[in-house]
């Protein structure tokens, strides 16, 4: 029978550990713009899961080894739960971004944990995973992924935000689509609102009754990441280095640090928005002070899609280069991350 449908599993863990994002999602084989998710979930991390992966970027490279190979093993767990609970009964492949440990392109290094031969052993299914190792191979960046699915799923948007752990940004310029990482976003916020006992600031209800701190303001604006031209993407390596230690030699004060960052971060994506057409997802656009923010600064008004594909963007469009590997089609642009050329990156693993 030839079937009209190809069926995928997409999963996605952000910088920002709130949890695995799993998509079941189908595409018409010969037009992929027509595509549905069928079933997403957010599977949240243990406290032992999140520690461990906070922890990982300074694991020798012994324990990383482990490390994968009993992240793949958690990730085929969920998956499993994932088929069973909903009652999945045909599924071509699983494509599985993994979780980012190490993210030094100019030094030639990208880590995703989340082994894909344990995946496919786990659950006996096809699966493509280490999008982003062969790009740096070729020079590039390795990020940022998604743009392919912005040019091929998105096309009708000027712009394709995401505002997750960092906010990162695709659009076409000179008939080339160009796409890179703006700033920080929740793996900052987050990382503030937690010293309050919490996960993240509600709709940035405490950052709103904060103050600006001007001088922080000036310094996080003056960082030479925002001077570089794309290609270029952050890791939690450059946070460490360089937001981390500027905000705590400026500022203590939780509630005056969210309000600051979030005026850094509006200023920052308002330098690059040129448009009201603008899809914005990732859980960084349910912060409405934020959108609000950004909207202010931009002098644009922004319509926010349906809160699934907010959501889970990210794994739909990883199940979508998972797609494009399978059928042997390009899936990394070099205009995006740099890379020599054009190229299908994944890995594939058959169980």
């Amino acid at each position: 029978m030839n079937k009209k449908y190809i069926h995928s599993i997409g999963v996605m863990s952000g910088t920002s550990l709130d949890g695995v994002d799993l998509v079941f999602v189908k595409f018409n084989k010969n037009t992929y713009q027509d595509f549905k998710i069928l079933k997403a979930e957010t599977y949240c991390y243990s406290d032992t899961w999140q520690s461990t992966l906070q922890k990982a970027i300074d694991f020798t490279s012994k324990d990383l080894q482990k490390l994968d190979e009993a992240y793949g093993q958690f990730l085929g767990g969920i998956i499993v739960d994932f088929i069973k609970k909903n009652n999945i009964a045909e599924i071509d492949f699983i494509a599985s971004h993994g979780h980012t440990i190490l993210h030094q392109p100019e030094k030639g290094i990208t880590l995703q944990i989340g082994s894909g031969k344990e995946i496919a052993k786990k659950t006996r299914l096809k699966t493509v995973c280490d999008f982003r190792t062969q790009d740096v191979k070729l020079g590039g960046q390795g990020a940022p992924l998604v743009p392919i699915g912005d040019e091929l799923l998105f096309s009708n948007y000027d712009y394709c935000l995401n505002l997750g752990g960092f906010s990162n940004i695709s659009f076409k310029d000179n008939g080339k689509r160009v796409a890179f990482d703006i700033c920080p976003v929740n793996i900052v916020l987050n990382h503030y609102v937690s010293k309050l006992g919490l996960m993240y600031d509600d709709n940035g209800k405490i950052a709103s009754k904060g103050t600006i701190n001007r001088s922080l303001l000036e310094k996080l604006n003056s960082l030479s990441y925002y001077t570089l031209q794309p290609p270029k993407s952050l890791g939690l390596e450059w946070v460490k280095e360089f937001i981390f230690p500027l905000i705590d030699a400026e500022e203590k004060e939780v509630a005056v640090i969210l309000r600051t960052f979030i005026e850094h971060i509006a200023i920052q994506i308002a330098a690059v928005i040129k448009s009201d057409s603008v899809l914005i997802t990732g859980g960084g656009a349910f912060n409405s002070f934020l959108i609000a923010r950004i909207q202010a600064v931009s002098n644009s008004q922004f319509s926010l899609p349906n809160n699934q594909l907010i959501d889970f963007k990210e794994a739909l469009l990883f199940a979508f280069l998972g797609l494009l590997k399978v059928n042997n089609q390009i899936n990394c642009l070099s205009s995006v991350t740099g890379a020599s050329k054009n190229h299908s990156s994944g890995v594939i693993f058959n169980f």
